[in-house]
């Protein structure tokens, strides 16, 4: 059945996805995504872990995407919200990451981690079980105010970094950068395994 199939890209999507940014926050000096700028500085100023307030954080724009009216909000998108942060939690309790030798291997680890979390991204979004809590509350935002996707995309993160700047998180050169490996990755992730999961059921209605 086809929901199988869908579970299956959504749980190994968030595992890949959640490994990235484990790996990342690994090497954070070297700069990360704005929103685990966001949830390393909420760690470093109120305790908690960092998962936790990747949970919180979700949480807070689950329900601010309810109270605007968004569509975005299913079954998917609370898991993810949940899940992600259990994971980041998991891994780097158990230190389940490459180790930290020089600034070679560093940056090698984080350019890993931006391409783990745009397949692992794409992976999950592909399952159509829901979006993720941040994209949820930026399609959101776009509806209610007719700007692009990624002018609003552009407009949140800028906001979460200058939150993140504020309670001192790690900002560095990668931060600035994410977006444009990330984003593309993400879409081609998306395409390919939207396309695959649409040919193998396309292909199994016809033999029917």
């Amino acid at each position: 059945m086809k929901i199988y199939w869908q579970i299956s890209y959504f749980v190994i999507g968030l595992l890949i996805f959640s490994y990235g940014i484990s790996m990342s926050i690994k090497v954070q000096y070297l700069g990360i995504h704005p929103w685990d700028v966001l949830n390393i500085a909420l760690f470093e100023k109120f305790g908690l872990t960092i998962g936790t307030w990747n949970i919180i954080v979700g949480a807070t724009l689950i329900a601010g995407t309810l109270v605007l009216k968004g569509k975005y909000v299913r079954i998917g998108t609370i898991l993810n919200g949940v899940m992600v942060g259990m994971l980041v939690d998991f891994f780097l309790f158990y230190d389940l990451l490459p180790p930290q030798t020089n600034l070679v291997a560093d940056i090698l680890i984080l350019l890993s981690a931006i391409i783990l979390m745009g397949v692992g991204g794409g992976l999950y979004s592909a399952a159509h079980l829901g979006t993720g809590p941040r994209d949820g509350f930026m399609l959101t935002i776009s509806d209610l105010t007719n700007l692009s996707i990624s002018r609003v995309r552009i407009m949140c993160e800028c906001a979460v970094l200058l939150i993140g700047l504020l309670l001192s998180g790690p900002v560095f050169v990668f931060t600035f950068i994410y977006t444009f490996i990330q984003s593309p990755i993400f879409q081609k992730s998306f395409l390919f395994f939207t396309d695959r999961l649409n040919t193998r059921f396309a292909r199994n209605n016809v033999s029917m």
